[in-house]
């Protein structure tokens, strides 16, 4: 082992316990690992920025763009109408999975899982279904369609781009499809046999009526007059009554002990945790008030139509790891905060001191004119039953051929993906289906700067010779069972890394490992890199591996368990539909 390889190696080992770890962003890790493989030089200061100009990182941005203009420009509107036209949950679930089939491959699926949560919601109520039974299945298909296409997801390109860096010729636009349809059929056909009976049941996180999606942390005053000066609450038994615990009393700057058995006073607050609809009617009863400190910029709310709305704090969110109280000075939005739910713990801080968290849900009033601006930030995820956006004349045609163009002048190879979706950003921008100033909103720059900043690091685990070390000394302990066992071998090491942490960066670090395995038997390195881009690109067993299962764990009201029981079966069916299909596609 040569210092540089060791040198490689312990920045990759540094870098999956940060990952996995979760102890600083995922953008900062690739920031840090790019500067570190540059001051060590172990690549040169060109190889170090060339991610920033690399076709992969490119092509993200501009689809970002691209998704923001078919959402923005009413695009998708009808979705929501075909929707309310189906009456069985079997029927909606059919039509919902064939819908994501021809959206998902050529959107972002993160994008895509945001347009469709409220949507899906809103059309499960209306049929007595509970949300919970298509929550999982609309993150999975989105997963599973988005491996039908190069840029149906970001893990897609990221492969394709090492590679290429690394002397393979990439793949085509439609190379993918052939595996992906058949996953993607028989994924869909496992989740409407056996969805019915693996997933839960979890009728409390459906919207049946306005605002019931699960319990909220508030803060109450006790106002002059109230029903618990003088008394507590266990004596009155408001609480029980309204299905209302109460987790603290503040009085002044201090927590008291015992909140439930104390004598209550004027102004004490009360840190109190339900349903919405309890809780209203519990401060109704007590002669409370609701301790909205927190107004985002809500100069005349009391002047215009209010709204109460439900947003999901998004995966990769600026605000998640902020207080409100932080969010409170860069935050854009006419807005109140009435309460906070978070999904797996209670919360015991006052509003102002929480730190949020991604899947946190605030429920606010807003002016109903600022609902638009809600749905059109990148920052989180609107939940309440809404109208759909409705389309902006011509520009929802426009919106979608011009989507089609990007896609298809691409695919038959008369301009690269790069600058097609380039193109097709600039011109959705120009024709008003998209602001200008809201570009740079529609992008998510964690997962740009996380790609940049990782595909370095897959040029030095190459060219240093880090991957062939890592190849013979695992998975070259396998190589004289054959290269079909060796790559089950590494569809399984690739499906548990991206577990552990970002799919982006298990990608990275298994493509120049996949190219050295193949270099190593002696055959093609395609099969090898199909394998990785479709285990890293399909995250099933938990709530943390992907994004989009992350958005649908709080709103659908599941527990860990429920991906693991859902995931694993749909994960072994994928590892052995890739072990048989994959050599046949793609022969060694």
């Amino acid at each position: 082992m040569t210092f540089q390889i060791l040198m490689v190696i312990g920045i990759t080992v540094v870098a999956v316990y940060l990952f996995a770890t979760e102890k600083l962003r995922m953008d900062m890790v690739a920031v840090l690992v790019l500067a570190t493989l540059a001051l060590l030089d172990l690549v040169s200061p060109q190889q170090a920025l060339s991610g920033f100009s690399n076709p992969a990182t490119i092509t993200v941005a501009a689809m970002f763009v691209l998704a923001a203009g078919l959402q923005n420009s009413g695009a998708l509107s009808g979705i929501g109408w075909l929707f309310s036209r189906t009456r069985s949950p079997f029927l909606f679930l059919l039509l919902l999975f064939a819908v994501l089939a021809l959206i998902a491959p050529f959107v972002n699926n993160t994008a895509v899982v945001a347009v469709f949560m409220p949507l899906v919601i809103t059309a499960t109520a209306r049929i007595g279904m509970p949300a919970s039974k298509a929550l999982i299945p609309l993150s999975f298909v989105s997963q599973m369609a988005g491996v039908c296409t190069l840029v149906g997801t970001s893990t897609n390109l990221l492969v394709n781009g090492i590679a290429k860096d690394l002397g393979h010729p990439g793949f085509s636009m439609f190379e993918f499809t052939p595996l992906g349809l058949i996953c993607l059929a028989a994924g869909c056909t496992y989740l409407l046999i056996f969805g019915r009976w693996l997933l839960p049941d979890t009728r409390t996180s459906e919207f049946v009526e306005h605002y019931e999606l699960g319990k909220f942390l508030t803060e109450l005053r006790v106002m002059p007059g109230s029903r618990l000066i003088g008394k507590s609450i266990e004596e009155m038994k408001l609480g029980e009554a309204n299905g209302v615990f109460v987790l603290e009393l503040l009085r002044g700057k201090n927590k008291v002990w015992s909140p439930r058995t104390q004598t209550l006073q004027e102004d004490d607050i009360l840190l109190a945790r339900g349903d919405w609809p309890r809780l209203v009617e519990f401060t109704r009863k007590a002669g409370l008030e609701i301790n909205s400190q927190f107004k985002f910029k809500a100069r005349l709310l009391d002047d215009v139509e209010q709204v109460v709305t439900e947003v999901m704090i998004a995966p990769n969110s600026r605000a998640a790891g902020r207080t409100l109280e932080a969010l409170d000075r860069s935050w854009n939005h006419n807005a109140v905060v009435l309460a906070i739910q978070r999904r797996g713990g209670v919360l015991r801080e006052k509003l102002k001191d929480v730190r949020l968290d991604v899947g946190d849900i605030l429920l606010l009033i807003t002016a109903s004119a600022e609902v638009g601006a809600l749905r059109r930030d990148p920052d989180v995820v609107v939940l309440s039953e809404r109208e759909a956006v409705k389309p902006k004349g011509w520009r929802g045609p426009f919106a979608l051929v011009t989507m089609a163009l990007v896609i298809g002048i691409s695919a038959i190879g008369w301009m690269p993906i790069a600058i097609t979706s380039l193109v097709g950003a600039v011109a959705m921008t120009l024709a008003g289906c998209l602001h200008a100033d809201e570009v740079y909103e529609a992008v998510d720059w964690r997962i740009v700067v996380l790609m940049a900043g990782l595909l370095p690091l897959g040029v030095a685990m190459s060219q240093s010779g880090a991957a062939a070390f890592i190849v013979e000394h695992t998975i070259g302990l396998v190589r004289d069972l054959g290269p079909h066992v060796v790559l089950a071998v590494m569809y399984l090491v690739a499906l548990l890394l991206a577990e552990l942490m970002s799919n982006s960066a298990a990608a990275v670090l298994l493509t120049p490992i996949g190219i050295s395995t193949a270099q190593m038997l002696g055959v093609d390195a395609t099969p090898f890199l199909i394998a990785v881009t479709f285990s890293a690109s399909t995250s099933f067993l938990t709530p943390v591996g992907y994004q989009t299962n992350t958005m649908v764990y709080t709103a659908g009201g599941y527990r860990f368990t429920d991906f693991l029981k859902v995931g694993l079966p749909l994960n072994l069916i994928f590892w052995i539909l890739g072990v048989i299909f994959i050599p046949r596609f793609w022969p060694f």
